[in-house]
């Protein structure tokens, strides 16, 4: 018992490091793990004390048990059998790939990264490139809304901003979960996204077994009362006005409708901007007619350079207006219709809403006139169009129809879409589908008017 053993320093060494691993992992990891774990809760609890819509128990599961059992659903191994069946493979093959495709949707909420971070962070974001303003909202309606209810936000989408600008915005509602595309699997993007509760969807690529298992996760958030925020139109508008919406999540959502069971509430939203960040690679993609588009990494880090040197030199000035209307929520219990027409009706219900503000009116009045104005005769047609939208959110800046137009005029001035020559104001004719782009944001609307 006594004797002296002898061996090389390091084996030791490692003898030592393999008794320190076994120790973490038997006694000081459980218990950092569920001293953070009881944090969360104290902080999770606070929060839920001041949010319209409290973040649900399904959101605070971890990851890993999320996997399992959107894995081990039972419509999730049924479509397993006939993928396995249909492909002439294995079943533990076909588990496996339904295993990866679970590990590539369900996020990995945090309430810390979503309220510390990301709300923080989007409102930094949005109020320093735009001046931001809420539009249309529907408080007493969305007030009388069953606390219990699921709610889904149902976006217009323009830009990448929606995701911060709509965050920003719905920071005192609940914990918004995303529908998030491709891009957003980019690392080390990913790893935020996923923090923040959002959802990877395949735009392409993607066969039967994956959309069992991207269905079942929507319906198992949805069946749990988890707050989320879809994009129907299913990408960018290219055009700058409202798409054809698509069905999927929706047609999922109400798959799994249960009416006997909790409320699915569909709020429209709808989103404008004054500048678009992506209007030009947009409107190449839309030339080029496909809907892939490549944002390249040196690309943006010298948009956001150049951004924060003018910042320094005091000479940057915000990108205009950028505004949110929330409208008149829509009861799945109280909805008699299929999913065609659900769909229909709710992006009814979002272009109905969307914000009139100076640099679309502008560029429609401009392009309305289709010849040289001056100023007074822009303003004059300016206010025409404001006549014909009395139902329309116009953001109306001071409340003074000339300073709308003055400010609207000045952006598009400044991006030299528009020229002034002796007093006469025109497009660039290179620019004029960049122009045609903003006016169409809000075109529905003038057409809706006019009929």
């Amino acid at each position: 018992m006594n004797a002296t053993v002898e061996m090389p320093f390091w084996l030791l060494i490692l003898i030592l490091l393999f008794a320190g691993v076994t120790f973490a992992s038997h006694f000081l990891f459980p218990s950092v793990r569920w001293f953070f774990r009881k944090r969360a809760e104290r902080v999770i609890a606070r929060l839920n004390t001041r949010l319209e819509r409290p973040i649900q128990p399904f959101k605070l599961a971890t990851r890993y048990d999320m996997i399992q059992r959107l894995i081990y659903d039972p419509t999730v191994l049924r479509a397993v059998a006939a993928h396995a069946s249909s492909e002439g493979v294995p079943e533990d093959v076909a588990f496996e790939q339904a295993r990866r495709y679970a590990r590539e949707i369900v996020p990995s909420f945090s309430a810390s990264a979503y309220f510390g971070v990301a709300t923080r962070l989007a409102k930094l974001i949005s109020t320093s490139i735009y001046r931001v303003r809420l539009g249309q909202y529907a408080g007493d309606a969305l007030a009388q809304v069953d606390r219990e209810a699921t709610v889904v936000f149902v976006i217009n989408h323009r830009s990448n901003m929606d995701y911060v600008l709509v965050t920003y915005l719905a920071a005192e509602r609940s914990a918004l979960s995303y529908a998030v595309g491709e891009w957003g699997r980019i690392w080390p993007l990913s790893a935020l996204i996923r923090a923040m509760g959002a959802y990877f969807i395949r735009r392409k690529q993607f066969g039967p077994l994956y959309k069992a298992v991207l269905s079942r996760y929507v319906q198992l958030a949805t069946e749990a009362g988890v707050t989320q925020a879809v994009f129907p139109e299913g990408g960018l508008s290219l055009t700058g006005g409202i798409m054809t919406p698509k069905r999927g999540i929706l047609k999922y959502i109400v798959d799994g409708y249960d009416p006997s069971g909790r409320d699915v509430v569909f709020v429209p939203v709808a989103v404008n901007y004054d500048r678009v960040l992506e209007d030009r690679v947009l409107l190449a993609a839309q030339d080029a007619g496909r809907r892939h588009f490549v944002a390249r990494f040196r690309t943006v880090v010298g948009f956001v350079t150049k951004l924060f040197v003018l910042r320094l030199k005091g000479k940057f000035h915000r990108f205009g207006y950028a505004a949110v209307s929330f409208g008149e929520p829509l009861s799945l219990k109280g909805f008699s219709g299929d999913v065609p027409a659900l769909a229909s009706e709710l992006m009814r219900r979002v272009a109905a809403e969307v914000p009139v503000l100076p640099v679309p009116l502008v560029a429609a009045a401009i392009l309305k006139a289709d010849a040289p104005l001056n100023r007074a005769e822009l303003e004059l047609a300016a206010r025409n169009l404001v006549s014909d939208l009395p139902q329309a959110h116009l953001h109306m800046p001071r409340q003074d129809t000339g300073y709308l137009v003055e400010a609207g005029l000045r952006l598009l001035l400044q991006r030299h879409l528009v020229q002034e020559r002796d007093g006469m104001l025109q497009l660039v004719p290179a620019q004029r589908s960049v122009v045609e782009y903003y006016a169409a944001s809000i075109a529905h609307l003038l057409r809706t008017r006019s009929e």
